[in-house]
């Protein structure tokens, strides 16, 4: 009998995004769901697209998933879907609703807040400035009905108050995390033998700011060093022609992979040259993996990279600081050293999985405690 009190316990909680793929938002999704602790906690995740890579991530932790069959929000199939949310919300009781990208906030936050989810939680993990101004003023809509939100670095969180008036009890601070086991370096397995390797690996979009650390590395007078962009996306015809214009013969590009952890470990050099950015996992993962991180002075770069400590930091286009910067580390190999190994020490006791799974789940408790509401009492769900 005390085993069944304590399963009645648990709190069934709904974590939600679009769709189950590689990205960092979707990879801190199921790893919080992976991570949560069972004897306090039963996790369910809700997604429009199940078909994913971490979609059996999910299936050998045992995590029910919901299929939202929503592919535009001007389709008839999303009042089926809201209807087909609210009868899992009320069938698994679900105590916790936490959508954690911008479809589902708009979508999740208001259908749970109708279904009398007593704790709605929702996410921002990036700069509002790169979607549309209708998505803005949906998601300052989501920011009212929600309980709490989240933010993954304070860059987002003053972002959040100062600049949406979002209530400043409502905006809560996760850091993300990384699988430290995963994110290691490797021996061997330089791309560019007897080179130094400078690189990147991120989505080939304007904001990450690719074509800046081309003209950079153009701009370096040393020639024994390679150039390795790993990564997909509409820009790349553009930064090829880019390399031919600045005169970078020495230019790998690798199309976006599974395997990052593999080809960060052949990386000496890791510039995130971003004009956008909140938490970048990929420059968690750089520092995990023994590189040594260069980025760009925004959002929550500064709060990862300690400017001559753990890395350096340089005023978002400049490419002759870049330059000047890559230059130096080119020169000076224990330089380069030194702040690769405080890199990764960072990362390995600040922002593993565990330390953020441990953080959302006092979020949780702390927000369902303070909102008073139950919906049907805190049941055990089978999934």
């Amino acid at each position: 009998m005390k085993m069944n009190n304590e399963r009645s316990e648990r709190i069934p909680v709904l974590l939600m995004v679009r769709e189950l793929g590689i990205g960092g938002t979707e990879r801190q999704l199921v790893e919080t769901a992976r991570f949560l602790q069972r004897e306090r906690f039963v996790p369910h995740v809700g997604c429009f697209r199940p078909d994913g890579l971490r979609r059996r991530d999910l299936e050998q932790a045992g995590v029910p998933i919901l299929h939202l069959p929503v592919y535009s929000f001007k389709s008839p199939a999303v009042l089926k879907a809201a209807a087909q949310l609210i009868r899992y919300i009320h069938r698994h009781r679900i105590q916790i609703v936490h959508s954690f990208d911008a479809p589902l906030n708009v979508f999740a936050v208001p259908i749970a807040r109708l279904a009398g989810t007593p704790a709605v939680i929702s996410s921002q993990r990036g700069d509002r400035d790169l979607t549309t101004q209708r998505l803005k003023r949906l998601l300052r809509i989501t920011d009212r009905l929600a309980d709490a939100v989240v933010v993954n670095c304070q860059y987002m969180r003053r972002y959040l108050i100062e600049e949406e008036r979002v209530a400043e009890r409502k905006v809560r601070l996760c850091y993300n995390g990384i699988d430290t086991d995963q994110y290691q370096r490797r021996a061997g397995n330089s791309p560019c033998s007897g080179q130094v390797v400078i690189g990147t690996v991120c989505a080939l979009r304007p904001e990450k700011g690719v074509d800046t650390l081309i003209r950079a590395f153009g701009a370096l007078r040393r020639l024994d060093a390679a150039l390795v962009i790993v990564g997909s996306g509409p820009e790349e015809a553009r930064l090829r022609a880019l390399c031919a214009e600045a005169g970078v013969k020495n230019c790998h590009f690798e199309p976006a992979t599974q395997d990052v952890a593999e080809w960060l470990s052949g990386i000496d050099i890791f510039v995130l040259p971003s004009r956008s950015e909140a938490l970048s996992n990929a420059l968690m993962e750089a520092m995990a993996c023994g590189c040594c991180p260069v980025a760009s002075r925004v959002g929550g770069n500064s709060e990862l990279i300690k400017h001559g400590q753990s890395g350096l930091l340089f005023k978002v286009d400049a490419v002759d600081e870049l330059a000047h910067h890559l230059q130096a580390l080119l020169a000076d190999e224990p330089l380069r050293r030194r702040l690769a190994l405080a890199a990764a020490a960072k990362i390995r006791s600040q922002f593993t999985f565990a330390d953020a799974a441990d953080t959302m789940q006092g979020i949780y408790q702390s927000v369902l405690s303070s909102t008073g509401r139950k919906l049907g009492g805190p049941g055990a769900s089978s999934g």
